[in-house]
C-alpha cells in the first residue's frame, strides 16, 4: 500500500485529504495518479488538471516518472498552498 495525501483544492475537490491505495504497476507516480483517476469523480476531474500540482514522496519532491514503493507516502498538492 501508498500513502497518499492531498492537499488544499485537491483535498476540498475529492473530500478527502488522506488515503491507502495499492502499489500501482508500473511502480510511478504517473501510474499512481492514472489509478486515482480511474476511481471516476471526483478523482478524474481533481487530477486531469494536466499536472498542474506538485508531488513529493517521502517529503521530498518528486517527478512523475519517479519510482514509489509500499509503504511511500506519497503527497499531491497544488503548485500554491496556504495555511
Amino acid at each position: 500500500m501508498v500513502r497518499v495525501l492531498l492537499f488544499a483544492s485537491l483535498r476540498e475537490a475529492v473530500g478527502r485529504g488522506e488515503m491507502s491505495v495499492p502499489l500501482p504497476t508500473p511502480n510511478t507516480v504517473s501510474a499512481l495518479v492514472e489509478a486515482l483517476q480511474a476511481q471516476g469523480e471526483p478523482y478524474a476531474s481533481a487530477l486531469s488538471t494536466g499536472g498542474r500540482w506538485r508531488v513529493a514522496v517521502n517529503q521530498e519532491m518528486a517527478m512523475l516518472s519517479t519510482e514509489i514503493a509500499a509503504g511511500d507516502e506519497v503527497a499531491i498538492f497544488p503548485p500554491v498552498t496556504g495555511g
